[in-house]
């Protein structure tokens, strides 16, 4: 069985900064370890650190069996990759290097059939065979159906940008769990996933023989997979020994350790340097006394030297101001809406402070629905297919929280620069007035970043603070708490409970669906209907797949 062990790891960014020193923890094989931390604590940069992706700055780390990686972006591409494409990414790099060669030999003979050319297909085919090729065609089939409803054949080439977030994860994570590899690195796995994806997901980590690091700020996924929980805060790392359910007792119990170790520490300090005062005075008439009063300055510099116990992280603040503002009575009317080829017609009217939880399987429609919402507010063409009617209320603003955080506009744009712009019905903010909105969120430091550049929970927390900033009555949300870490997720449920207006939004959080009153249920038949509460065991909507 594998393991992977790192000491000592650290990390300082191109500007200087630190961002994690002295971190070291060990994953053994077959047990999964979470690795959690407040949002841009560095969590995918120490993971890149691990998969050879970045080079180690501090430290060293030593692995025994072969990794594999899911990164974060997983759940999120929209560019012209395959399914093959895409499983190819997280393949050993000698099948990544023979598959290309594959590829660039039979375009080769589309234009040439000479002999050399033949010659190239057929060296080609013998080392996709040799290292593998063959074999992990048979274990794509598997994951292929599993994840997609279609053997390998007719998915490979796919492009993955019609797939949904959540079939991107599954795809990549049947292929990681099925595989040989006997480590698995995985950034944020569960984000995208329903629940039944979520729920399979905990029980193959439960099962599985391979040492797993885990990134995710699931709650409930944490506290059914993890036997152990490593915490990146403070610029450094600690690691739980029990699971998740006794992970904030811990944190707070080392917390006051470190708090009362520093207040030790002080009057220690004050004592030897009153000590040092008071033999001072006393050494200019006895030479006894100036000998004392030399030791004890040596006592104080060598106590000094050592410095004091590391103080307790400073606790992330996040506080968002959702106002929102009064609106007409109907916020939302549908009428014999049908999202083209998605689900079948329905009605539906949302009043003034309604919250309305969307549930459903991935790939059902939800976030087209959101979209069609968000167009329905404003004066460009509404780009999502339907029929039937879709109409807001007087005085309804919607803002839409994106799931997959993408904004080409603002590439090579900071924060700070985004806010100062303004947009739409949002106004432009002095940098004085930026800054100060960015710290409310807990972006300060990250306000002269490029947006591409933060963590997915810092451009998380920026969106949800661009919906303050415009004053949305309607807030569309779409997987809101998937990049967020637990502090944000906590803070961002506040402020929905504050916030004067309606809100609509996308889930597979069981911990967040709890903040919510309706149940909108996007069933495996295509039907659309209300529920009491919380519904998560729908399957695959039942349609014809390519």
């Amino acid at each position: 069985m594998g393991y992977l062990e790192a000491t000592g790891l650290g990390h300082v960014l191109a500007d200087g900064r630190e961002l994690f020193h002295d971190v070291s923890f060990r994953v053994p094989g077959g047990e999964t370890v979470a690795l959690i931390g407040d949002n841009g604590a560095g969590k995918t940069t120490l993971l890149r650190t691990l998969a050879g992706e970045i080079p180690t700055q501090q430290g060293s780390f030593r692995s025994q069996g072969a990794f594999a990686v899911m990164p974060q972006f997983i759940g999120s591409l929209r560019d012209d990759r395959t399914v093959r494409d895409l499983l190819l990414t997280v393949a050993p790099p000698p099948l990544r290097a023979a598959a290309a060669a594959l590829d660039a030999a039979e375009l080769a003979m589309m234009e040439a059939d000479d002999e050399p050319t033949q010659l190239r297909y057929a060296q080609a085919l013998v080392d996709w065979g040799e290292v593998g090729g063959y074999d992990y065609e048979v274990l794509w089939d598997t994951v292929t159906v599993a994840a997609l409803g279609v053997p390998f054949q007719a998915a490979q080439y796919r492009e993955v940008a019609t797939l949904s977030g959540g079939e991107q994860k599954r795809l990549v994570l049947e292929a990681l769990l099925r595989g040989p590899a006997e480590l698995l690195l995985l950034d944020e796995p569960d984000n995208y996933l329903d629940v039944p994806g979520k729920r399979w997901l905990e029980e193959q980590l439960a099962q599985t023989r391979q040492g797993v690091l885990l990134i995710t700020h699931d709650r409930e996924v944490l506290s059914r997979t993890a036997g152990q929980v490593v915490t990146l805060e403070g610029g450094t790392a600690w690691t739980h020994g029990g699971g998740f359910a006794t992970w904030g007792e811990a944190r707070e119990a080392r917390w006051q350790r470190a708090a009362e170790l520093r207040q030790r520490w002080s009057e220690k300090h004050e004592q030897l340097k009153e000590l040092v005062r008071t033999l001072r005075q006393q050494s200019s008439i006895s030479d006894e006394m100036a000998s004392r009063y030399h030791a004890a300055q040596t006592r104080l510099a060598k106590f000094e030297a050592v410095g004091p116990p590391p103080a307790p992280p400073r606790r992330q603040r996040v506080a968002p101001d959702l106002r929102g503002g009064r609106t007409g009575v109907r916020a939302i009317t549908c009428r014999e809406l049908e999202l083209t080829g998605l689900m079948r017609p329905f009605d539906l009217e949302v009043f003034f402070g309604d919250r309305v939880c969307v549930l459903g399987s991935n790939g059902s429609g939800k976030s087209h629905f959101l979209r069609l919402l968000d167009e329905a507010g404003g004066d460009a063409a509404v780009t999502v297919a339907h029929t039937g009617e879709c109409r807001l209320g007087a005085r309804v603003r919607p803002g839409l929280f994106a799931q997959t955080h993408r904004h080409p506009e603002w590439a090579g744009r900071t924060p700070a620069d985004i806010l100062g712009g303004g947009e739409g019905d949002r106004e432009g903010l002095d940098l004085e007035r930026a800054m100060s909105a960015l710290s409310r969120y807990g972006l300060a430091g990250a306000g002269r970043q490029n947006f591409e550049t933060l963590s997915g929970g810092q451009q998380a927390r920026f969106q949800i603070l661009l919906l303050e900033l415009a004053g949305a009555t309607l807030l569309l949300l779409d997987e809101p708490t998937d990049n967020l870490d637990l502090i944000s997720a906590e803070a961002l449920e506040q402020a929905l409970a504050a916030f004067t207006g309606t809100v609509v939004a996308v889930t597979h959080d069981r911990w967040f669906a709890r903040v919510f009153s309706r149940f909108l249920v996007f069933r495996a038949d295509g039907r659309v209907v209300e529920a009491d509460e919380p519904v998560w065991d729908e399957g695959r909507v039942s349609r014809v797949r390519s």
